[in-house]
């Protein structure tokens, strides 16, 4: 696939610890104190379902922005996971690879993007296109330019 960069994941085997704080955010963040800290939670357990069969795939374009995702975006994408009605999935469609909303409405399956400047694609039979994956996660930052500068430390 041209324009696709799939990121494999490695080492899963190793827990990514974070402190997993007990108590809720609701508009703010308190100083967290240590007293606070519930336990260290895994990351790999929740990006990683199925590690063996799980990887990471960069977003390009906006047809999935009303979706909260955007151009330059780290996608987490199961391989093992069984696509089905409103799982984001990546697809393949006309030899070209793409990330859209798997929908079935009235028997019909589509895939639609979460912009209206881009049409659904009907698919009409199954073997028109091919699921790569369910996506699972969305990496999103919200200060630019860390994950763009460790992504391309990786060339």
């Amino acid at each position: 696939m041209r324009n696709v960069e799939l990121i494999p994941v490695h080492d899963s085997q190793n827990p990514f610890l974070l402190p997993l704080f007990s108590c809720s955010v609701s508009a703010g963040f308190p100083s967290p104190a240590s007293d606070y800290t519930d336990e260290l939670f895994d990351l790999n357990r929740l990006l990683l379902r199925h590690p063996d069969a799980t990887y990471l795939v960069r977003v390009s374009g906006e047809s999935m922005k009303n979706a909260e995702i955007h151009e330059g975006d780290l996608l987490a994408v199961d391989k093992q996971m069984e696509a089905d009605h409103n799982h984001i999935v990546v697809a393949v469609v006309d030899g070209e690879c793409t990330v859209k909303r798997l929908v079935c409405e009235h028997g019909t399956w589509w895939l639609k993007p979460e912009n209206p400047d881009y049409k659904a694609w009907e698919i009409h039979d199954a073997g028109d296109v091919k699921i790569w994956g369910v996506v699972t996660h969305v990496l999103h930052e919200l200060i630019p330019g860390k994950l763009a500068a460790l992504l391309r430390t990786r060339d």
